[in-house]
């Protein structure tokens, strides 16, 4: 029986062939030289055979292209070969408006596409979404994430990251994957307890989405004049 996985990471969506998404009009189909792929690597929490809780590191496909219409961003959640829960669904589409917004990049002719490329499982809760909402900005600027960078946390209407558990069981994760440096929020989740970094890990505090892309990409989320 496949475990499904854990992830602190909504979207009231009507029901296509292999997807669910939000926003008006009927999607027009891309063609390749439209798109503009990624794959982003998310941090999550799942149980092990013993049901003992632990953290893993899995991925996200992000597709994005740009429409002839100004109908409004479009984001897509695939329902296959695995799944996001409701609260997923939210949580990332709450996160990539609020990315882009802060980026103030026009997003009204984007089509965002997602999928979780894992055969029977399901990603739940909140704490993909900051990575997946900032690595969307990336890919719509051109500018690549650094490697062996990940982030854990929420983008909030504030334009904060927001705080998530299981941060210890994430770190750990990251450090067997071989991520040399995890961002995490600044306000931590009071219920997680005291976290420690293993050995050549840096672990680093962001408070603002301005920050944590800033740490991700070494760019600087607004251009500067």
């Amino acid at each position: 029986m496949a475990v499904k996985i854990v992830l602190k990471a909504l979207v009231v969506g009507l029901g296509m062939i292999g997807m669910v998404w939000w926003g008006p009009g009927i999607l027009a189909k891309p063609t390749p030289a439209q798109v503009l792929h990624l794959q982003v690597p998310i941090l999550g929490t799942s149980v092990n055979s013993q049901r003992a809780p632990m953290g893993l590191v899995s991925n996200i496909v992000i597709d994005l292209f740009k429409r002839r219409d100004q109908g409004g961003l479009r984001i897509q959640f695939h329902t296959e070969p695995g799944q996001f829960s409701l609260l997923a669904r939210k949580a990332t589409h709450n996160a990539i408006t609020r990315a882009l917004e802060a980026a103030h990049l026009p997003a009204d002719s984007l089509t965002i596409q997602l999928k979780f490329p894992y055969v029977g499982l399901t990603v739940y809760g909140e704490s993909l979404s900051a990575m997946v909402g900032l690595s969307v900005v990336a890919l719509a600027k051109g500018e690549p994430l650094l490697e062996g960078r990940i982030l854990t946390g929420t983008i909030t209407d504030q334009g904060l990251i927001g705080s998530v558990g299981g941060l210890q069981l994430k770190i750990t994760a990251a450090h067997r994957q071989h991520f040399r440096r995890v961002f995490i929020p600044s306000v931590y989740d009071e219920r997680d307890g005291d976290w420690q970094a293993p050995f050549l890990m840096h672990v680093s505090p962001v408070r603002t989405v301005e920050e944590a892309y800033l740490g991700l990409t070494g760019y600087q989320l607004l251009a500067r004049p």
